[in-house]
């Protein structure tokens, strides 16, 4: 999916569907860990496909004050999709049965120990979010084309535990996508076929 393309009102929807679903998404190995869900909203405005995304607030007890698509931690007796949409409402207003389910990214993992699966689906636009604002500091909507945009991406080397790793920031406004969020918009873009840039080139 080109990100120039003019996206048709329904065909966009198909397309989609069908890329996340070939190749399958990817899963971890058997290991422990809290199970988790996000949704991944997508929207189509002037023919383009847009996501949104959260700032969390400062005094939360995991990735306080980070860009996050909503979701959490996974309750008892609940599917992933459950998971993600019942956090979407808690935590922007989203009402459920407004979200057209249309597949799921690569399981990720936190080093909070949390397991996460991202489930995308469309979403109502124009949209106006009922925040939670004891997890919720800010709502604003992003369009998959400035993830595209090679000079609002860096790849910056950090000490993990010791250990030096390169990790991806992409710069999007006033804001610094990163750590699992910035993964997850990653794997979305190859899924959906934009142009990603990989270790400094396309």
């Amino acid at each position: 999916m080109e990100a120039r393309e003019a996206m048709e009102p329904t065909s966009w929807i198909t397309e989609v569907r069908a890329r996340l679903e070939s190749p399958p998404p990817g899963r971890l190995g058997a290991r422990d860990g809290r199970r988790a869900a996000v949704l991944v909203p997508l929207y189509v405005d002037a023919g383009e496909l847009w996501t949104v995304l959260t700032r969390r607030t400062d005094h939360l007890p995991h990735h306080k004050g980070q860009i996050a698509f909503p979701g959490g931690g996974q309750e008892t007796g609940e599917t992933f999709w459950e998971t993600a949409l019942r956090e979407a409402r808690e935590e922007i207003g989203m009402v459920e049965k407004a979200v057209l389910r249309m597949g799921q990214l690569d399981e990720a993992e936190t080093p909070s120990g949390f397991r996460i699966i991202p489930c995308v689906g469309a979403v109502p636009h124009p949209f106006d979010p009922t925040i939670d604002e004891g997890e919720i500091a800010e709502v604003f909507s992003v369009p998959l084309s400035a993830f595209a945009n090679v000079r609002m991406i860096e790849d910056r080397p950090v000490l993990i535990e010791g250990v030096e790793r390169e990790i991806r920031i992409y710069h999007v406004g006033r804001h610094q996508v990163w750590g699992l969020t910035a993964r997850i918009v990653q794997n979305l873009m190859e899924r959906l076929g934009y142009p990603v840039m990989v270790g400094g080139e396309e």
